[in-house]
């Protein structure tokens, strides 16, 4: 079998790729992120935030939640959340806290124009 100069090269690089990575990290269960815009009525993105941050402690799994003001459009957020797994994530969703911020919260929600699901493999 003869490989040439390209495949040795992409191959060595993988591989110091591959062991730059910490073992625990190679076998970790791949998390859940999303990614998500979200519009207010208008005048409303102020209320809505304040409704969204107020319920966010204490929900078992949630590694990052954060709201985030859209420097375009005054009454739009994006909500970027990563969660140890997509269980987690929707076992939230049943919590006392986060069902009362979604009642609380549905009347000024004007809409989700983007939602992106994710697997984050890296940060901080």
């Amino acid at each position: 079998m003869t490989h040439n100069r390209r495949d040795m090269l992409g191959l060595t690089a993988a591989a110091i790729a591959a062991s730059a990575i910490p073992a625990a990290a190679q076998e970790a269960k791949p998390r859940y992120g999303l990614i998500g815009q979200m519009l207010s009525a208008p005048g409303q993105r102020d209320a809505l935030v304040a409704i969204l941050t107020a319920a966010t402690g204490g929900m078992p799994g949630c590694l990052s939640y954060v709201v985030a003001l859209d420097t375009a459009n005054p009454d739009a957020i994006w909500i970027t959340e990563i969660w140890d797994s997509r269980e987690s994530h929707a076992a939230s969703l049943k919590l006392p806290a986060v069902r009362s911020a979604i009642a609380k919260a549905r009347p000024i929600i004007a809409g989700f124009p983007q939602h992106f699901e994710t697997v984050p493999v890296a940060g901080v």
